[in-house]
């Protein structure tokens, strides 16, 4: 099953049905545009057999980054790297697509002590600031921003975009009652919340034409109490059909609830180590005729097959195991692995870890990416998280030094 094609209402056709999901790869440098190793990289990722690259957490907004290493791409990006790593990006034969977000008040403090959100609450973690809540005109910015973004998407050579209203940031966020409790236009019932994510789709939609790639990132529920629920993302993922999206790619939770980037031991289970979101998509599958993507904890080849053929998912989103080899798509479909790298398996419990230490592990690796030209699996995951966390400072000075300002 993952060896078939799959055309997309638009009409492109993606190679197979593996999908390299998107990643905060964070390999911008201080200016926020794309760096030669991030070039070289999604080279790699696409000759490496997946039918599907997406860019990761490519921000629409400079002063609303998930990380200071975050690629911007407004009027001020470099044309000229961004049409090399759409080449590149598409150099295999895989179908390449930007990921457009905003990261509302999932900002850190250093980067905007006041970032833009639904409401002011404050992000319940250390080193995020007091949101400013959005006026009329703040959204509607946003949805310019957006749509420029795609523009130049498009103008660069991707084959589409993918908007990112999933893991808490801003168009997440505008979804969730417990987030967004604004009582005008954009708050209150499911369609006023949804107003903002889908005034963004359609916009984008109307700008790049029927034949560009539209998709979406969308929370299967929020796991938090009063959150986004599964039920509302549902009918939130029949909207977005009606507005014209390729596919929607299923995830789940935010910053303070990161069920999206947990990992899992040994001594669990196959079935619970594997395809996170995949019982949420079923029903998100079943109320839709559009493809959508279940992105999360696929490893094995036969679970993979397992869940197309039982109609569960059209797509398989993988992440983590292109960062260990960015080559295992091919080995895969040609028989000589029957797994995907699970090294996550052999980590301590996240119990018995730094929080945020095995993602920070990844996010080092993807760095030595970008500067040796490859990963170290040698190294600690104590050491990977304390490495990563270096490199977050480093690049958070280089960033507001370029902007005249101090570290916080």
């Amino acid at each position: 099953m993952i060896k078939e094609s799959l055309r997309l209402p638009s009409g492109s056709l993606l190679r197979n049905r593996i999908v390299k999901s998107a990643m905060s790869e964070a390999l911008g440098d201080e200016f926020n545009n794309t760096t030669e190793g991030l070039i070289r990289l999604f080279e790699r990722w696409s000759k490496g057999g997946a039918g599907l690259v997406i860019t990761g957490n490519t921000s629409i907004d400079r002063w609303h980054l998930e990380h200071s290493g975050n690629i911007v791409l407004d009027e001020e990006s470099d044309m000229v790297r961004v049409k090399q790593l759409a080449s590149a990006a598409k150099s295999g034969g895989a179908l390449a697509l930007v990921q457009l977000g905003h990261s509302g008040r999932q900002t850190p403090e250093a980067i905007n002590s006041h970032p833009l959100s639904m409401s002011d609450l404050r992000l319940d973690l250390p080193g995020y600031g007091e949101p400013k809540p959005a006026t009329v005109a703040d959204l509607e910015k946003v949805i310019c921003q957006f749509t420029k973004s795609a523009m130049l998407a498009k103008e660069a050579g991707f084959d589409g975009v993918q908007i990112h209203a999933a893991h808490g940031y801003l168009l997440s966020s505008s979804l969730s009652s417990k987030i967004n409790t604004r009582n005008d236009n954009w708050g209150g019932t499911l369609e006023n919340r949804a107003r903002l994510t889908l005034s963004v789709v359609r916009a984008v939609r109307s700008e790049v034409g029927p034949q560009f790639i539209v998709a979406t990132k969308l929370n299967s529920s929020d796991f938090q109490k009063g959150g986004f629920s599964h039920k509302e993302s549902i009918k939130v993922a029949k909207m977005l059909q009606d507005e014209g999206v390729d596919f929607i790619e299923i995830s789940g939770g935010n910053f303070e609830t990161p069920v999206a980037y947990k990992h899992s031991s040994k001594k669990e289970s196959t079935a619970s180590r594997e395809a996170y979101f995949l019982d949420y998509a079923r029903d998100i599958k079943a109320a839709l005729h559009i493809p959508i993507i279940v992105t999360g904890g696929f490893r094995s080849r036969d679970i993979m097959n397992n869940a197309l053929a039982d109609g569960s998912t059209d797509l398989i989103g993988v992440g983590r195991p292109f960062i260990v080899d960015p080559e295992w798509p091919t080995k895969l479909l040609n028989g000589s692995i029957d797994m995907a790298p699970a090294v996550e398996r052999d980590f301590p419990s996240a119990d018995d870890l730094p929080r945020g230490a095995a993602l920070n592990w990844f996010c080092h690796q993807l760095a030595l990416h970008g500067t040796m030209g490859d990963g170290d699996s040698s190294v600690s995951i104590i050491k990977g998280h304390e490495l990563y966390l270096e490199r977050i400072q480093l690049a958070t000075d280089r960033l507001l030094k370029v902007r005249g300002l101090q570290s916080l």
